[in-house]
């Protein structure tokens, strides 16, 4: 399949500066593109490949200054990750899940299972009774989907993909390889004999519209009522969401991080990497949390920067930082003033 210049810049409204009939078949980095291959300049630090590469057709930023004689055919465009992203993605549905319709043999669907048009449901899938798929929801190979789930639009779920029973999820949900959604969440009631009871588990989880989960992420559904995932979120590998936690819309969690149960998220937060966050807490709109750090208690002002364990301001930490660095030296003057003021003392006595 190929495409023109032209037909590109049509796509992403973007403006030529070359041969607008040049075609591409195919995408690759810019330091390894080749002829007839299209890639994308949206980092400075890439610019020193825009004069070697041998690439057809280049996505780049509108501010992109030419300082020298290149190959490509340029698209200039306001953003050039996010315009190549969409291209990505149309390209992705042209070739990817997105082509793919029907119901492939062996698999498991009951006549109880309502359907949309064009959905696609991959040998070995395990549909429980009731299901609801809406148009153009993709179900690869070994999806276990079980009784009242409903999907809604355009969603996709990758192989060996756990979806419990009356679990919901919106519209262009994507659900990568592992992801178990709906587990008993993390409730046992300690008993007088040290022993420990199973508190029955009989909420779900509720995902919205054009949230992605990474492989291997656990979302556990709530002890009564939901576990709600909020439109936008974007949630890394190997993250685990215990029961009853509410993460606010477009908030961005990085891999191994851990949410304890009842927490409550905010919209816009940025968490990094294996971060631990209590139960029952409260986190404010616009938080971020440094990679690695632990909080312990609620953040109720917007906005605000934080890192360590347990979590404080990102700031301060920086000033703490820097004055821990300087310790050895601080150690020494103070070491030397106290020998002044002896040596004043002394001197004092002695008069």
């Amino acid at each position: 399949m190929q495409f023109s210049a032209l037909q590109l810049a049509t796509i992403l409204n973007g403006k030529l500066e070359g041969d607008p009939e040049v075609k591409v078949h195919n995408i690759a980095k810019i330091e390894e593109a080749g002829d007839g291959m299209l890639s994308f300049i949206a980092n400075p630090k890439y610019e020193e490949f825009l004069y070697t590469t041998q690439a057809s057709i280049l996505v780049v930023n509108d501010s992109l200054e030419i300082e020298g004689t290149i190959k490509p055919t340029l698209i200039r465009v306001k953003d050039a990750y996010s315009s190549f992203a969409l291209l990505l993605e149309k390209y992705q549905q042209m070739v990817g899940a997105g082509a793919k319709t029907g119901i492939q043999q062996p698999s498991h669907v009951p006549a109880t299972v309502k359907m949309g048009q064009n959905v696609f449901i991959g040998a070995f899938a395990y549909l429980g009774e009731n299901v609801v798929l809406g148009d153009n929801v993709k179900i690869y190979p070994g999806v276990y989907l079980g009784d009242n789930v409903k999907i809604n639009s355009g969603s996709v779920l990758y192989p060996g993909v756990k979806v419990y029973d009356n679990c919901v999820l919106g519209n262009r949900v994507i659900l990568h390889a592992g992801c178990v959604i709906g587990g008993d969440g993390f409730g046992f009631a300690p008993q007088a004999d040290g022993t420990y009871k199973k508190v029955p588990q009989v909420g779900n989880v509720v995902i919205h519209d054009d949230v992605e989960i990474g492989a291997n992420t656990t979302i556990d559904r709530a002890t009564m009522g939901s576990t709600i995932i909020h439109s936008g979120v974007k949630l890394d590998n190997l993250i685990q969401i215990a029961h009853n936690v509410e993460i606010g819309s477009s908030t961005v969690i990085a891999a191994q991080t851990g949410v304890s149960g009842s927490t409550k998220i905010g919209k816009n937060c940025v968490i990094g990497g294996q971060v631990g966050i209590v139960g029952h807490i409260q986190i404010a709109d616009g938080t971020k949390i440094n990679a690695q750090s632990g909080l312990s208690k609620s953040i109720t002002s917007p906005n605000t920067s934080l890192t360590g364990s347990p979590a404080y301001d990102y700031k301060s930490s920086l000033k703490s930082q820097a004055i821990f660095r300087n310790l050895p030296d601080l150690e020494k003057r103070v070491k030397e003033l106290e020998e002044m003021v002896k040596q004043l003392l002394s001197e004092k006595e002695g008069v």
